[in-house]
Parts: structure tokens; sequence; C-alpha cells
């Protein structure tokens, strides 16, 4: 594989937040959907396809993308991340790490309101971030909180038992927004079918089953944000009728481009193309619970039948390069320069078949969304590659719906699925996929390996540097070895958009900031 072309990450120190003068650089900072400079203007209705709907806004329970990127829109967390992923004061004005790196103390900004227009104090946080510890989400803290406190009406003193190097990447993630204290008074039905936020949007109309759609929040803190009216999350199940309706003008714009027609939305004269570079990572997965996927040989045989290069370059068109780590290059340690991932070798694969329990092959089902055509072609050339070394593979087709319910249950044997950090530092990504323990049994694949659970907690209480990069290399040099999933390639986020969206903001977890967007006449 060609890998010379992945760019080094420039090293940042994760447990250090950006002051507020960085942050203040950091809001007027925006990607442009278009190339001229019209006058920002206010006001108006944006329209943003979706692929699945918003079924949940309770910060603490969820995780996929379809609630996430609602959740994140209504609540906002203490400290945040910029569109290169440094982490800077959000809600807090400022905060203090202690020298032993066990207590960090936050200011809270002056004047900061919640949607209903009462003034966020310290005892809203210590609520949030209580709530967070004792509700066993999927997002759960990983970091030792002991106890979080306020200090007056604007500070807030969480102390941890031991140093914990990704905390404020902890914070950063939507999981650890805040809520009014005691949901207002609410229970926790009626405060998340209509909840109150610091965030730049109010639910104005939601179907779980269909749309949502946003109004701006009068009250919020940044000055002159948003500058739309009102933002719809319009449900549309199939990417290609999202890029019709985009053409169409029925989309101001879409969550995501198939790759495929990345170049005729780029080029088209009524839309453009957003790319970036993301946190999300294509992937094979196995269910380890079943005997053929347990077999180390089996995973590694299928592993080494794939051509990377060719899955990306067909699939992808270009916008995207080859997987040959777990970790993108977009996040600190990666290992993708040069590279652990197992080569492409069709006789390599067939020796470790040879050496499995299953010598002469077997029949798996692959699991895949419906309506989405670059897994469904991900997924034929996994079932041409596989043959050719005695597995035979079925593809099973589902409604997005069902595909989650279906994985997140363990009923599949083997899924194309995109595994997705939420926060800039590795521990995040490297918890979610490899943590027999954690909310997701390692990702729904319920692998477990001693090693790999032994450095990762050694890297949460490492400090920066040589040592805690070597840590991560060799997760990913086992996992690649191990291979309970098969990175595939790292993801660009692709999003298109009409002419006359401007300042189109998409943060590197695929989330778009719309309070910085506009709509031009």
């Amino acid at each position: 594989m060609n890998r010379s072309s992945f760019p080094r990450r420039s090293v940042r120190r994760l447990g250090l937040a950006l002051p507020a003068a960085a942050l203040a650089a950091a809001l007027t900072l925006t990607g442009c959907a278009g190339s001229a400079e019209p006058t920002p203007t206010a006001g108006g209705t944006l329209t943003y396809g979706r692929l699945a709907p918003v079924d949940n806004l309770d910060l603490h329970t969820q995780i996929t993308a379809n609630n996430a990127f609602a959740i994140d829109k209504i609540f906002e967390p203490l400290v945040s991340f910029t569109e290169t992923g440094e982490i800077v004061d959000w809600l807090a004005e400022s905060h203090e790490i202690s020298e032993d790196g066990k207590t960090y103390t936050f200011t809270l900004r002056d004047g900061v309101q919640f949607s209903d227009g009462t003034d966020v104090t310290s005892a809203d946080v210590v609520f949030s971030l209580k709530r967070h510890i004792e509700v066993p989400g999927p997002l759960a803290f990983t970091a030792p909180v002991t106890d979080v406190v306020a200090k007056g009406d604007n500070q807030v003193v969480i102390t941890l038992d031991t140093p914990y190097t990704p905390f404020l990447s902890e914070l950063a993630n939507f999981a650890a927004g805040v809520v009014p204290a005691d949901l207002g008074g609410k229970s926790e039905e009626e405060f998340f079918k209509a909840p109150v936020g610091t965030g730049p949007f109010v639910v104005s109309a939601w179907d779980p089953a269909g749309d949502l759609t946003f109004v701006k929040n009068e009250h919020y803190w940044q000055d002159g944000k948003p500058a739309i009216d009102e933002l719809v999350y319009k449900f549309v199940a199939d990417d290609n009728q999202q890029l019709q309706q985009l053409t169409a003008g029925q989309l101001d714009a879409i969550e995501q481009v198939p790759a495929a027609n990345a170049e005729s939305v780029k080029s088209n004269a009524s839309t453009e193309l957003s790319q970036s570079d993301s946190w999300a990572i294509e992937q094979i997965f196995f269910n380890t619970q079943k005997p053929e996927f347990a077999d180390r040989n089996v995973r590694r045989a299928i592993a080494q039948s794939l051509d990377l290069d060719g899955i990306a370059k067909a699939t992808t068109f270009g916008t995207s390069q080859a997987a040959t780590s777990l970790i993108p290059p977009s996040i600190e340690y990666s290992a993708a320069d040069p590279g652990v991932a197992l080569a492409y070798d069709v006789d390599a694969a067939k020796k470790d078949l040879a050496a499995s329990a299953y010598p002469d092959g077997f029949t798996a089902k692959l699991l895949i969304p419906s309506g989405n055509a670059q897994r469904n072609q991900i997924a034929q050339i996994v079932q041409e590659s596989v043959a050719k070394i005695g597995i035979t593979i079925e593809i099973e087709q589902v409604d997005i719906a069902t595909f989650r319910d279906r994985f997140k249950a363990f009923d599949y044997d083997l899924m194309i699925n995109s595994g997705q950090s939420d926060a800039p530092d590795p521990n995040g990504l490297i918890s979610f996929q490899a943590d027999p323990e954690g909310f997701s049994n390692s990702f729904w694949t319920h692998y477990t390996n001693e090693e790999v659970t032994k450095l990762m907690h050694e890297g949460r209480t490492t400090a920066e540097g040589p040592e805690r990069e070597k840590i991560y290399t060799d997760i990913q040099q086992i996992l690649a070895d191990d291979a309970p999933y098969i990175p595939l390639y790292f993801a660009s986020n692709l999003k298109g958009t009409t002419t006359k969206v401007n300042d189109f903001v998409v943060l590197p977890n695929g989330s778009v900031r719309f309070q910085d967007a506009w709509l031009s006449e």
C-alpha cells in the first residue's frame, strides 16, 4: 500500500484546552460552501437531508449519529473541539488543572442562559455531570471521577481518583452537555420530548419516525448566532434520493454524498461539495461469538484476502484512502504511517484458512443497511474476494433501524459498519472498539484480548509523549494481527449543499455547526 501520502498530525496537548482568545478565533473560522464572499444575512429555513430519523434526545443514553447530531444542537459541554480537533473552552470561560492532575476547576461564562431564559449555574453543571455518571450510557466517563461539586454559582470542581490524560477529551463529548438541574422539575420522559439546553437550537416539532424541526435559540450565548431562523432535519432514507432532492433544491444540504457522486456535486453549478478529514473508519466487523469468527485464523484469512487499496479506489472514487491502522491519521498516535495492517496476500490467506478449524471453508451472512449503494458495492467485492479462498458470503440487506437492532443484539455473522471517534483523543476509539467490559462489548464483536485491555488502561494514565504513543502503536498492531475487525478505509466527511448555503462548518466527528451557517438570496 502507498502510505507516504498520509499527513503527519501536528503534536497537540490534549490535556490543555485553548484559552478564551483562541476560542474567539475558532468561533470565527468557517468553511464557506461557496467560493464567493457574499455579505452574511440572517433568517430563513435550512433543510438538511438525513438518512435516519431522530428517535431519542437523551444525551446520556445515545450514541448513534442520527441522535447524537441532533442532541449536540440542543446541549453543550464545558469544553468542545474545533474543526481541527483542538479542544477549546466552551460553556466554561476557563479551567485550571492541579499539579497532581487530579483536580479540574472550571469557571463558567457570564451570562449563559438556557433556551427558556433561565441562567446557567454551577448547580446545573453538577447535576448534569452526576447524571452522566449515574446513567449507564454508551459514552459514560471512563475517567475515575470521585466528586463533582459547585464552588459558588460560577465554578465547578471535578476530582479524580488518579490522573487521567484524556479527561478533557471526554468532557468535550456531546454526552457531557449541560441540562437544567433536576431537569427543570420535569420527568425524564417530559423533558426529553421538549428539551431545554444552552445550544443554538430548540426543538419545535418532532416526529421520531420522520422529521425534526428546530428553531433558533433566542437566548444563545454566541452573539448573532444562529443566523438561520429554522433548521429542519428531513428524513430521506436513500442516499440517491437525497442527492436528487439536493440538485432540485428541495434540500439545502445533505448529510452524506455517495462517493460515486462527489465529483458531480462538486462540478454542478447549483451545488457544492464539502469534503474534510474525519474520525470515521469504514470497517468489516466480526461477531466473535460465532464459532467461525472466534477463530483468529479465519479472521486473518479474510483480512489478507481483501485488496484494501482496490476497495478504496473502487468504492470511494479517490475521496478516501485505504486504512493502514485502526486509528485514522486525523487523531494523534495513529499508526497509519507506516501502517500496521495485514498485507493483501491471497496465498497467506489460504494458509491461514488451512490452519483454522474450517480449512474447507464455510458459509456466512454479511449484514449491511439497505439504501446504501457504497456498502452494497463493498459487500460484493468482499463476497468475490473471499470466494477465492473458499468462503461463501451471502449478502443480507435490511433497513437501517433493523440493522442497528440486529448488530446490537449480536444477531449477525459479519457486518459492514463505520467506527467513529466522538472525541479527539485515541482513548475514545480504542475504548469503544476494544473494551470487552464497555457498553458496546468491543463494538458488538465481543472481542477480548488481555494485553489490549492492559495497554488500554495504561494509555489512560500515561502522560502525553513517546511512551503514550508507543502504547497506542502497540494496541493498533495487536488489533491488526488479531483482526476482530478489518479497517477498510479512512472515510472523508462528504456532504453537499446548494450554493445558497454559506459557512457550512463540518467537525471531524461528522457533525455540522449550523449556528455558523447562513443562507444567501
